[in-house]
């Protein structure tokens, strides 16, 4: 890139530019042509040159920004004449539309007081919003029941198959593990007295009453909740469920029931088959370390369980699978615009699934110690 000035007799100063102009090569200076144009006395008006110059980029283009700029502050004239037709229109272009106002103001980090009303308004804004998306879950759940529901059912045998037979892989192994784990942990204290027979009833009675549900619910929070909402989240990107409100079917019944209703008819079946799958890996522990039979194993579970306690936990699973379709749903048909939304609203719904799993779960234990079961 060349740069040179001079002056006219009528005093106009003239920029010559030539050579390739390449942003590789990094931006020219304007210091020194804006120190020739300061020292002439009177300069009528600024043109340029550009006979000899090859090709151009951007660096040009900023090159000339700060030189116009810097000759309106003066009040000095800038002819565009001299350019090329394609660089002028860019230099009109930018010269049209104005900087905003404080666009280049630092921003200030808001008071501490200012941040914590942000966040209880917005607090506030999403428990609405939750509340809100509630009932209109049950609204629909109530046109079900009156047979007055639009959706199609072969999208929830679909979703069934989805939330039940397909989830069993990662149910049975992550149930087995954990009857492993209650039974070798109970195994290292009941050794202490030779009650090693009671780790059954350990086994039995924790995945009956709790783990069976909660784990099971945990997984479905990580593999279906958090594909309802990148399942809605995209709909909603696309604008799908815009055009089901412009044609008048409503996206609760025909997107959320669905999947609702899936996850509560599954959820405690697969909690059923989680309490026997953990009872086994209990037994794999019982009778492979503590040098139990298999029919001593057997008749200690028989004996400590009976069809209460797993009542206890298909009911604990049928809330947490509401949960988990409600948290899934919420959170894909609040998702934004944009791709990067989708993951965050998947994120976000099994972050939700799991805080509301746990908060649940504790208030039903406390209900069912105060009714003495």
């Amino acid at each position: 890139m060349n740069i040179s000035s001079s002056r006219d007799q009528d005093n106009t100063f003239v920029v010559r530019l030539g050579g390739d102009w390449n942003i590789a090569h990094g931006l020219p200076s304007t210091e020194d042509i804006q120190k020739q144009i300061a020292s002439t006395p009177h300069p009528e008006r600024v043109v340029f040159d550009t006979r000899e110059l090859g090709g151009w980029d951007s660096s040009l283009l900023t090159f000339l920004s700060k030189l116009i700029k810097f000759c309106r502050e003066k009040s000095i004239p800038v002819s565009n004449q001299g350019l090329p037709g394609g660089l002028a229109r860019l230099i009109d272009l930018s010269a049209a539309v104005p900087e905003k106002k404080d666009a280049r103001k630092e921003s200030k980090r808001p008071p501490f007081l200012s941040r914590v009303g942000e966040a209880t308004l917005e607090a506030g804004k999403s428990a609405g919003e939750m509340v809100a998306f509630i009932g209109e879950a049950f609204l629909a759940l109530g046109k079900l029941l009156r047979g007055k529901a639009r959706f199609r059912r072969s999208d929830l045998f679909l979703l069934i198959q989805e939330c039940g037979a397909q989830a069993l892989p990662i149910v049975s192994l992550v149930s087995v593990l954990v009857g492993l784990i209650l039974a070798f942990v109970g195994a290292v204290q009941l050794r202490l007295f030779g009650a090693q027979i009671y780790v059954a009833d350990l086994v039995g009675i924790g995945m009956a009453r709790e783990m069976g549900a909660m784990m099971t619910a945990i997984v479905m929070a990580g593999r279906t909740g958090a594909a309802f909402a990148a399942q809605l989240g995209t709909m909603q990107v696309n604008e799908e469920i815009d055009a089901l409100k412009t044609l008048g079917i409503s996206p609760m019944e025909f997107l959320v029931l669905p999947r609702l209703l899936a996850l509560v008819l599954m959820l405690p079946l697969l909690c059923l088959y989680a309490d026997l799958m953990g009872i086994l890996g209990g037994g794999l522990i019982g009778v492979g370390m503590l040098n139990l039979s298999v029919a001593q194993y057997y008749h200690e579970t028989v004996a400590a369980l009976n069809l209460t306690q797993f009542l206890l936990g298909l009911i604990k699973a049928g809330v947490f699978g509401v949960l988990v379709a409600l948290s899934g749903c919420l959170r894909g048909m609040q998702c934004g615009r944009s791709a990067s939304a989708v993951g965050e609203a998947a994120t976000s719904s099994v972050v939700t699934a799991i805080v509301s799993i746990i908060v649940s779960d504790a208030l039903l234990t406390v209900i069912y110690d105060r009714m003495g079961v």
